[in-house]
């Protein structure tokens, strides 16, 4: 099964598509993942990233399309995959098509603005360890430090609510038109995204199966 998940910042779609993946048994591409590795194996589209990114600029279209083209070529793609984090815009969706690639289901884990700042904003991560909390649902003992390692807890620039707001603005204005691209297709499945985890992957997995 050939799946695109889509979501705002704090979805969670990193965490449900681990779980997807290990149920269908087909890997689980992300594109930021996919360009770390290019970068440290120094292929010729790793080094055409790199001279972007250097000067401090967004990697083009083109290269990311080129990028996801080579990985998806791979053996472990073949009967299946599950996209996080591409495509983000209608020129990449277009693109994946002009590659010839039939995607079977795009899901889409739905949250409101206001859930998303909250889990955002009272994320905290571990220093030392990289452990996650959140000031409100999952603190630590003392909303300070880690439980596991005690280092300090600290606010990630990418969570600080100015960051999130211009994130999820982003988001609205570049990716949330996939889900009308793919809704004329019949292919989107919007999911709740609001409730547990357990919950979440279990609606997710019917509406793949059903």
């Amino acid at each position: 099964m050939k799946l695109i998940f889509l979501g705002a910042p704090g979805a969670g779609k990193g965490t449900q598509a681990e779980f997807v993946c290990k149920e269908l048994s087909i890997p689980a591409i992300s594109t930021g993942a996919i360009i770390r590795a290019a970068l440290k194996n120094q292929t010729e589209l790793g080094k055409k990233a790199e001279s972007y990114m250097k000067s401090g600029a967004l990697v083009p279209d083109e290269v990311v399309i080129e990028i996801i083209k080579e990985r998806l070529s791979e053996d472990d793609c073949k009967n299946g995959f599950l996209l996080d984090g591409f495509p983000r815009t209608v020129v990449q969706a277009e693109a994946l098509e002009g590659m010839g690639i039939e995607i079977d289901r795009v899901v889409n884990i739905v949250l409101g603005d206001d859930v998303i700042i909250d889990r955002l904003t009272n994320r905290r991560v571990c220093e030392g360890c990289g452990a996650t909390y959140h000031l409100i649902s999952l603190p630590s003992k003392d909303n300070v430090h880690c439980d596991k390692c005690g280092k300090k807890l600290i606010l990630r620039k990418d969570d600080e609510p100015e960051t999130v707001v211009n994130r999820l603005k982003i988001y609205h204005e570049q990716t949330q038109p996939l889900e009308d691209f793919y809704a004329k297709k019949n292919k989107l499945i919007n999911i709740d995204g609001k409730r547990e985890l357990k919950a979440v992957t279990a609606d997710i997995l019917a509406a793949l199966k059903g």
